[in-house]
């Protein structure tokens, strides 16, 4: 199976997109162009094998009917366009690397036909602002392993575009009631309740454009919700050339069934628009009536930086949105650190309590000091060995709150 990989027009050498400049560079020439530059030496982006349209449509008239006919393997062979090498992908991946050469190997029959995506946004952060990120989202993180936060290990961070549906609906709620309003006060010796109901009805139009819902198995739907929002007004056209130097994936969940997420969130968000407007505790419901009216569906693909870690056997991610900077993650905990911190910490207590017997000679407030100390590192070792964050939602607020 062919693969493409974007030639610079000077020197031939594979060329990447950067996010900075917003143009593609060649690191072997140093040389730059524009889309349109581009697009002006490339006549066909799609192959640089392929020489004549007729060919061209032959060959996609052809992947059509594999996609439609034949199931798909989960692992396919390519050859690298620059080395030779093959490369071996899943049958989600769309763009990776070469693991000889490192140029960017765009898998092109995954982008075409239904897998062609509508748009992208392309990345405006560079993997030198991941690193950054991440760098500074561990600040604080005493407890993360030394060798977690390697640089070998940062440097592992990668440029993803993940595949993502769009939906934009309109949203009409009916919801009527009883609702009660308490009001107590205090005269003298008596204290007064008073209790109101209210009927409310409330009819609300609630419009919806660009919702996300990603649109791969592979990646954690609370994660990929957590790195929101992504500014759609940044999108443009799709065109592979914005995957060179990234990886990317094709969807693995069509857009029906990633409705479903869609729907629900926009149906919540509704209702607590029309339950904040009624201002005052539900009593019941006689009316609650929602329609929809699905408008436009378009397939992104959505730029995330992402460090996938095994750490002792235990898998830790770490992710930025690759347009706003927004990052998620979570580390692992040295037990050896704790440790030395609650034996520490133990050793200072003995002191206080020694300090206090001396100065006191009271071995009773002694005993209340080390308990009270000791139940306290209790509580913070505890907290960090055994409470951390499960799910990806609860990544940020954990470690606030600790």
């Amino acid at each position: 199976m062919k693969t493409v990989d974007h030639k610079c027009p000077s020197c031939n050498a594979p060329i990447k997109y950067n996010p900075k400049s917003k143009n593609w560079v060649c690191e072997y020439c140093g040389s730059k162009f524009t889309l349109d530059q581009l697009e002006a030496n490339e006549k066909n982006f799609e192959s640089t094998n392929v020489n004549n349209s007729k060919e061209l449509k032959r060959e996609r008239e052809t992947n059509k009917e594999k996609t439609n006919d034949l199931p798909e393997e989960e692992m396919d062979e390519y050859l690298c366009q620059d080395c030779g090498a093959k490369i071996v992908a899943d049958k989600n991946t769309s763009a990776t690397f070469c693991v000889y050469c490192k140029n960017t190997a765009i898998l092109k029959s995954r982008l075409s036909d239904k897998f062609a995506p509508s748009k992208i946004i392309p990345f405006e952060k560079t993997k030198e602002d991941a690193i950054e990120a991440f760098k500074e989202f561990k600040k604080g993180k005493i407890f993360t392993p030394k060798d977690f936060s390697e640089e070998k290990n940062i440097e592992k961070i990668t440029g993803v575009y993940i595949p993502f549906w769009s939906y934009s609906s309109d949203i009409h709620a009916i919801k009527s009631g009883t609702g009660t309003s308490v009001q107590t006060w205090t005269t003298g010796n008596y204290k007064y309740t008073k209790t109101t109901e209210y009927e409310f009805d409330r009819d609300v139009e609630t419009n919806f454009k660009n919702v996300p819902v990603d649109g791969s198995q592979k990646f954690d739907d609370d994660l990929m919700d957590s790195i929101e929002p992504f500014d759609f007004n940044k999108s443009v056209e799709f065109d592979p050339r914005y995957l060179s130097g990234f990886l990317a994936e094709k969807y693995d969940v069509d857009k029906n069934e990633a409705y479903k997420r869609a729907q629900l969130r926009m149906c919540n968000t509704t209702s607590k628009i029309i339950d904040n407007s009624i201002g005052y505790p539900v009593k019941s419901v006689t009316q609650n009536n929602m329609t929809e009216r699905l408008g436009k569906v378009d397939y992104y693909l959505l730029p995330v930086y992402m460090l996938n870690t095994d750490y002792k056997g235990t898998k830790y991610l770490f992710a930025m949105n690759g347009e706003s900077k927004k990052v998620v993650g979570n580390f692992p905990t040295d037990k050896g650190k704790v440790a030395a911190l609650y034996f520490a910490l133990t050793i200072v207590t003995m002191i206080l309590v020694y300090i206090a017997e001396a100065v006191l000679q009271t071995e009773n407030l002694a005993f209340i000091a080390f308990l009270a100390i000791a139940i306290l590192t209790y509580m913070i070792v505890v907290h960090v060995l055994f409470c951390r964050p499960k799910n990806t939602k609860e990544v940020g607020k954990w470690w606030k709150d600790f």
